[in-house]
């Protein structure tokens, strides 16, 4: 990781969870971090308690509606002016609703495909711009989806939340091969966890909190620091080294 120390990444949905977990992990790494959710109080928090740890990087928030697309133009016109632009954009903000397809709301439908899909879209964009823009040929692009992009579970709850995460393998695909049509050796990584100990599950069954305690409990699930650790296995990897898809699960207890 000595080669992004001072180096500027992106973190989505950075106030909880694997986000947070993520954003402080490159933060411990030395690298500037650039997170950003609604909620922009939990991240300064998160880099208070960066800088008392005495954490060589630094974590700088940004307030950011993802589902709107000028406030991610106003984020990364921000970082540009502040800190040149992006080296690392790590597309971690996504959600599910609890929308069957046989009679879900249509709101909760266009809300997962704005967050899950669109706005990973326009910020690997608007990264890939920044990059190209300052000749950085060395940048990464690392898409946290999740075992539902490979496979589809019987939980009807989540079957238009799997739709969104197969979209993200398949954009994953397509910007690898874009970027190698470019001759860019900027790297795009998909990283897909199983079930990750989070505030997910109480997010879904909002209206069901037994629910979501049984989804954690009925085995050992997966921690966010594993896949943080995913994260920077994949960042240490040599120049030459390109890790296309990574998925894992906890092993059942």
């Amino acid at each position: 990781m000595e080669r992004w120390r001072g180096r500027v990444a992106l973190v989505t949905g950075a106030s909880v969870g694997i986000g947070a977990t993520i954003a402080v992990e490159l933060v411990r790494l030395g690298m500037k971090v650039m997170g950003c959710a609604r909620d922009i109080g939990k991240i300064q928090k998160l880099a208070a308690e960066c800088q008392s740890a005495g954490h060589p990087g630094v974590l700088v928030p940004f307030k950011c509606d993802l589902t709107k697309e000028e406030e991610i133009l106003a984020m990364f016109a921000a970082i540009k002016e502040q800190h040149k632009g992006v080296d690392v954009c790590i597309n971690n903000a996504g959600l599910a609703h609890p929308d069957l397809l046989l009679n879900g709301k249509t709101s909760g439908w266009k809300n997962m495909m704005d967050v899950n899909v669109l706005a990973l879209s326009i910020c690997t964009r608007e990264a890939y711009q920044s990059m190209k823009e300052r000749n950085v040929d060395d940048g990464h692009i690392i898409n946290i989806n999740s075992m539902c992009g490979h496979r589809v579970v019987p939980k009807a709850v989540l079957h238009f939340y799997t739709a969104t995460k197969y979209a993200v393998t398949a954009l994953t695909e397509g910007l690898r091969q874009e970027l190698r049509a470019e001759n860019s050796h900027i790297r795009a990584t998909c990283i897909s966890p199983g079930l990750v100990e989070t505030e997910f599950a109480f997010r879904l069954y909002s209206n069901s909190p037994d629910k979501a305690s049984g989804a954690y409990s009925a085995y050992k699930p997966l921690e966010a620091i594993d896949v943080a650790n995913a994260v920077t296995y994949v960042l240490s990897a040599p120049a030459h080294v390109q890790v296309i898809s990574s998925y894992f699960n906890s092993f059942l207890l």
